[in-house]
């Protein structure tokens, strides 16, 4: 047998970093120079290593192709200096018992000026003159002051009932403009504001406005001309133009947890990702998928002091930023053929094993080449950065590796909790499963380190011997994709047959465990278990840059079969449900999800809302469209509960854009909410500092509701894990009087909209959704017009009614909901970053891990003592309710008790759900706040529940009610005890 090595040097995506020194034996020549680019040193082969021209020279298999990772795809802001005007009084609304039930007429403009036109030629009159051959340029050109303030106007003689409004542009359009509406042409109301427009044709329906003027205000041009508009037509109101009203219904809150039922929990998990056989041995599944680089390739070059390039500072020692690695990112079709299982059997818990070994089965979904293997980080070699591994071990059949095609065969995944071959093996090896399995035994020997006058550890000329494996050692491990293009093609897939994946650390007897770098050369070390906020499962320390990917991370510890489920989860996530289209290029298109949307909705698939799993864009500016928030809405009347009723032309939500479901071109239906302006108020902190707190008010392009609710998107990360405590553990906390600081907490409670039934709730601000599934397909109706087998009816955002399955119109498949559903139950929560990284001398650190952990640690401190736990409470023990088990019986941090809590007027939003009233909000959970910004990835979000606060004290200092007391110590600390209060914060 081989050592893995031999096997995988020319193809490990390394070359010459990749050396090693499997047993010790003779004494590697020190490397001590700098050297650019990194060389292999000589190196002594094992024993039982053929010579190497018994080896038949392998061709290099391709480098995997380095992906950029995709941008989030979020619209721009609205230029920040434009006006922005209230929306239209009463007095210029269409009254409502105006008849729109006839089919709408046209309607034309008397007159028509402009605040100039390019030419005598090209004048305002050409936009109305019913001929589109014609049209209406705006003045441009140097001696224009400012072109893009241009402005053309319509006169219907008197106060006319508009209800929709065409503009065919010619190629030279506004790309940002608004609609403004007047009775006497001096004073102006906003009726729509267009950012992003593509031009061509546009249509605006449900105008529902009643003036005389209506003005074209332009803002932003998308060319160096002038705008130019070869026709505008107006419409009445009508019933081709207007929403109809809806006949809304109830919606059944409880007004107690009298007879709640707890969800229902399997016996067994799904997929079992670790097991005891009768013996000890210990067995761990898991699952990978197919990464473009290495987890520790950055987007800039790094190296020791003086051992080749670092990009990573410059000239003046100043930290330099190029971009992101390409580690956590996602290949194309990942969801496709580029999952895998791999087993680990480990003996090491076996009574009378003094040496154990580990045996590495692989499950691919393709024909793979062997040897595709790799342990323990190559750290005794300063020229190895960003990668390059030892790979002791031994590949069971030499020729899989040398084979020129793919010699090992697919072999089906194992059942839960048995081997394949539990008593024959392969080879006398029992559990392996053929040629394929690799048997790693032996530490590798390696050479000895010592501190040169720089500070970097580097070969002292000594060497450390290779031993046999133990109990607790700390293993390294990653695989990879060797495929080949033959293989792909008989599987029908013809995308790329050569990747990396994960980098793994497991613990001898122990399992997988998450980990972070440390000297030397950000080698492998288990992070200790108080910063394990998602549990085992919690998301390892990112070197790769790539944190815009942080929220997007299976469990560290999925299983093989349920790294399937989680990909193809993400890829309806990621699905835009009119087109089919992922967001992310590269990827197939998703067929099942064409056209499956209403014709008015918010976004168009989930991962618009939470941009990058993470929150909604934030309020930060005005005019700004608010459609990837939720605007939660009620009708004055409500129900024999006290709850609101549906609104009867919103229903319950907003739904701010629209398409013809016919063409498929978008539409302007009016149903709008816009930033109209903010309001402010200074606070002063004990230290003398001025804190000013900002939120945004609101108006409407259609009727304002009686009430309503802005609510950004919450971070997707760790769901699972909240579904997975009891409702035991919830409902302890739950207190029927304050405690002294004034903090209660209780439990809200909703129908399961598929069973009837009551049960605790625990997703949504407001605690009013029940579970996973319920908040998905909740989501999926009110926020993108999607129906499902749970809300089988578009009518259904009018209440249950209305809702009636007998009649259910195309949806979501039900696949979908449970892919939808599980990818959610998977998705992980980073680890909390408080302990310091190896980084290298002379290597910046990245900033979301350059981290000072005695600040973090008082800062923890104070958290505890000012009470924040009263309510983010710090650590939970999750249950076996889960169907999956990398979410049962773990230790979390959610900074969470998932009740109510009354937060005081100042965050009341007087919308009320179940039995949390206007000033009532779920207390959201704090684990991976510190990488809001970094997830971001430049898009502006907030804190709180409309996403006012821009930084974590103001989102403290917005804290009342329940939180009055402890909110007033946070005020009255000292400078240094308030930053360290942040910092830990930050790390979360």
């Amino acid at each position: 047998m081989a050592s893995v090595l031999a096997l995988s040097l020319s193809a490990c995506g390394g070359g010459g970093d990749s050396s090693a020194v499997p047993d010790g034996s003779g004494t590697v020549p020190v490397t001590n120079p700098p050297i650019s680019p990194p060389v292999t040193p000589p190196v002594t082969p094992p024993a039982d290593t053929p010579p190497a021209e018994d080896i038949p020279p392998v061709a290099d298999l391709p480098e995997p192709e380095l992906e950029a990772a995709p941008a989030a795809r979020t619209s721009a802001l609205p230029k920040a200096d434009a006006p922005s005007l209230p929306p239209p009084p009463a007095g210029l609304r269409i009254d409502a018992n105006f008849d729109k039930t006839a089919v709408s007429q046209p309607v034309f403009a008397v007159a028509v000026r402009s605040s100039g036109d390019e030419n005598d030629n090209n004048t305002a009159g050409k936009a109305i003159d019913g001929d589109l051959s014609s049209r209406w340029e705006s003045a441009w050109g140097e001696e224009v002051p400012n072109a893009d303030n241009a402005w053309l106007e319509f006169d219907f003689g008197a106060k006319t009932a508009l209800g929709a409004m065409k503009l065919y542009w010619e190629n030279a359009h506004a790309k940002e403009y608004a609609l403004y509406v007047s009775d006497d042409a001096q004073h102006w109301y906003q009726l729509r504001y267009i950012l992003g427009s593509e031009g061509k044709t546009e249509q605006f329906l449900n105008l529902d406005t009643y003036a005389r003027y209506l003005r074209f205000q332009g803002i932003t041009r998308s060319t160096a001309y002038g705008y130019s508009l070869f026709e505008v037509e107006f419409r009445t109101p009508g019933s081709d133009s207007s929403l109809p009203v809806l006949e809304t219904s109830a919606l059944s809150y409880p007004l107690s947890g009298a007879g709640r039922v707890p969800l229902p929990a399997p016996v067994q998990p799904i997929e079992s990702i670790s097991f005891t056989l009768a013996d000890g041995t210990l067995v761990t599944r898991f699952g990978m998928v197919g990464r473009s680089r290495h987890a520790r390739e950055r987007g800039e070059e790094w190296n020791e002091m003086g051992f080749g390039l670092n990009d990573t500072v410059d000239a003046a020692g100043q930290a330099v930023d190029k971009g992101p690695g390409a580690h956590l990112n996602f290949v194309a079709n990942y969801f496709k053929n580029r999952t895998w299982g791999v087993e680990f059997i480990d003996n090491s818990n076996v009574p009378g094993v003094t040496e154990p070994h580990i045996v590495v089965n692989q499950y691919f979904q393709q024909a793979q080449k062997g040897g595709g293997h790799a342990f323990v980080r190559r750290f005794d070699e300063p020229a190895v950065t960003g990668f390059g591994w030892m790979s002791p071990g031994d590949l069971l059949d030499d020729s899989t590796y040398q084979d020129p095609g793919a010699a090992c065969p697919v072999i089906a995944k194992p059942a839960n909790g048995v081997l394949l071959r539990p008593d024959t093996g392969y080879n006398g090896v029992i559990g392996a499963n053929d040629g394929c399995s690799v048997v790693f035994d032996r530490y590798p020997g390696h050479r000895a380190l010592s501190a040169n006058a720089d500070g970097v550890l580097v070969p002292n000329g000594q060497s450390v011997d290779s031993r046999a494996l133990r109990k607790g050692d700390v293993i390294e491990f990653t695989s990879s994709f060797f495929s080949t293009r033959e293989a792909m093609d008989a599987i029908g897939d013809s995308g790329a047959f050569r990747y990396y994946t994960n980098e793994l650390t497991y613990v001898m007897g122990k399992g997988l465990r998450p980990w972070y770098g440390v000297q030397p050369r950000l080698m492998n070390e288990p992070l200790p278990d108080s910063t394990l906020q998602g549990g085992l499962g919690s998301v390892s320390y990112d070197y790769a840059d790539n944190p815009t990917f942080m929220f997007q991370q299976p469990h560290n510890t999925i299983g093989m079969h349920n790294i399937q489920r989680f990909m193809e989860g993400r890829r309806w996530l990621h699905t835009h449900l009119w087109t089919g289209e992922h967001n992310e290029d590269g990827n197939d298109r998703n067929d099942a999800g064409i056209k499956l949307q209403g014709p008015r909705f918010n976004q168009s698939s989930c991962f618009n809302c939470h941009v990058n799993n993470g929150r909604s864009v934030a309020p930060v500016v005005r005019n700004q469209r608010l459609d990837t928030m939720a605007v939660r809405v009620g009708a004055t009347g409500t129900d024999t509960n006290g709850q609101y009723l549906p609104h009867p032309i919103y229903g319950q939500a907003l739904q701010m854009n629209g398409r013809s479901v016919t063409t498929g071109a978008m539409q302007h239906w009016g149903n709008g909410a816009w930033v109209a302006d903010f309001v402010s108020r200074n606070v002063s902190l004990a230290d003398g500092s001025q804190v000013e707190l900002r939120k945004a008010t609101v108006a409407f392009e259609g009727p304002e509701p009686a009430v309503y609710s802005v609510r950004q998107a919450q971070p997707l990360i760790g769901m699972g894990l909240l579904e997975a405590i009891s409702d035991e553990t919830i409902l302890s906390r739950v207190r029927t009087t304050p405690d002294a600081d004034g903090v209660l907490g209780t439990a809200n409670y909703a129908y399961d909209p598929e069973t009837g039934q009551v049960r605790l709730g625990r997703y949504g601000w407001k605690a009013g959704k029940v579970s996973l599934r319920h908040q998905v397909t909740n989501a999926a109706l009110l926020d993108m017009a999607v129906t499902s087998s749970v809300y089988p009816k578009l009518d259904c955002l009018a209440g249950p009614q209305g809702c009636d399955p007998a009649t259910a119109e195309a949806g979501l498949p039900e696949e979908a909901v449970t892919a939808m559903t599980q990818y959610l139950q998977l998705l992980a929560v980073p680890a909390q970053r408080s302990v310091p990284s190896g980084f290298p001398k002379g290597v910046a650190a990245l900033a979301y891990l350059d981290v000072d952990s005695a600040k973090i640690a008082a800062g923890e401190k104070v958290f505890k003592e000012i009470r924040c736990v009263a309510c983010h409470v710090s650590e939970i023990k999750t249950s076996d309710r889960s169907e999956f088990d990398e979410v049962r019986n773990q230790t979390i941090k959610p900074y969470t008790d998932l009740l109510l809590h009354d937060m005081g007027p100042e965050l009341a939003d007087n919308f009320s759900e179940g039995l949390a009233s206007g000033s009532m909000w779920r207390t959201p959970a704090l684990w991976g706040i510190g990488y809001t910004q970094f997830v971001a990835g430049g898009t502006p979000v907030g804190y709180l529940h409309d996403g006012r606060a821009r930084t974590l004290t103001e989102a403290i200092l917005w804290h009342g009610g329940e939180a009055e007391v402890i909110k007033n110590r946070f005020v009255q600390l000292p400078t240094a005890q308030r930053e360290a209060l942040l910092a830990f914060l930050n790390s979360l």
